[in-house]
């Protein structure tokens, strides 16, 4: 399994035709760890790593905001924090943290499409 940061690293990486050793080695960083990022097996990048990698690859600047905000999202180990929240919410964190890996792709589609409707919503009532 991967990342959406790791996904998104190899395909630009391979979009322009670089090897994951001369990528790791003009970042000044591991191979292992390089493919570590791109299989998810590393948590979430740092921001100079991440401006390292945009200036590498040659990446414009709306790429560059999308690949800085897959990153925030890329930490394979996640904590929700529900202090001081109503019971409801603390209830639906532990039934997704307990439920996540028996999900389908479809239904991580439709809870996706319900976060994201939700997040567009709460932007109109600002």
């Amino acid at each position: 399994m991967t990342t959406p940061f790791g996904e998104a690293i190899r395909r630009i990486r391979r979009e322009r035709g670089v090897s994951q050793k001369d990528m790791a080695r003009a970042l000044n960083v591991s191979a292992a760890y390089l493919s570590a990022l791109e299989n998810g097996k590393r948590g979430q990048p740092g921001f100079d790593f991440l401006q390292r990698v945009a200036g590498y690859l040659n990446i414009i600047w709306d790429e560059a905001d999308d690949l800085f905000r897959v990153a925030s999202i890329s930490h394979p180990r996640v904590v929700v924090d529900t202090a001081g929240m109503p019971a409801a919410y603390t209830a639906l964190a532990n039934r997704l943290a307990q439920q996540i890996r028996t999900l389908g792709p479809e239904t991580v589609r439709e809870l996706t499409a319900v976060l994201d409707r939700a997040a567009r919503d709460g932007e109109k009532h600002r």
